[in-house]
C-alpha cells in the first residue's frame, strides 16, 4: 500500500479546501469522486455525505469526522482514524468497535470481519 496522495482530484480538492457542500452536491449529480487512498489530515469533513464512495486506504488523522454516515459509503478498508473526531459517526457495520477503537488510538488499518 502506498502513502496517503494529495490528489489532483477535483472533487477531492474541494474537501481540503473545506467546500464539503459543493462537494456533495457535484457527487450527488453523478461526478466521480477519487477519493481512496488520500490523505484528510486535519481537515473539517462535517456533512459530508458518503454513499456509494470507496474511502479505501485513506488518512483521517485528526480528522473532524463527527456525524458523518459511513454505513453506505463502498469501503473503509485500510483507513486509518488515529485521533479523528468521531463522536456521531456512524460507521459500516461490517467493523467492529475493537477495530474502530484500534485504529482510532493506535492508528491501526480499519479490517473488515469476514
Amino acid at each position: 500500500m502506498a502513502n496517503p496522495a494529495i490528489s489532483e482530484d477535483p472533487l477531492y480538492r474541494l474537501l481540503r479546501d473545506g467546500k464539503v457542500a459543493e462537494f456533495n452536491q457535484r457527487a450527488a449529480a453523478g461526478e466521480p469522486a477519487g477519493v481512496a487512498g488520500c490523505d484528510y489530515r486535519h481537515l473539517n469533513l462535517q456533512g459530508l455525505e458518503t454513499s456509494g464512495l470507496d474511502f479505501s486506504n485513506c488518512y483521517f488523522r485528526q480528522t473532524d469526522l463527527r456525524g458523518i454516515d459511513f454505513s453506505n459509503c463502498t469501503t473503509l478498508d485500510g483507513a486509518s482514524i488515529h485521533g479523528a473526531k468521531i463522536s456521531g459517526v456512524l460507521f459500516p457495520k461490517e467493523l467492529s468497535a475493537n477495530e474502530i477503537l484500534l485504529s482510532l488510538e493506535h492508528g491501526t488499518r480499519l479490517r473488515y470481519g469476514k
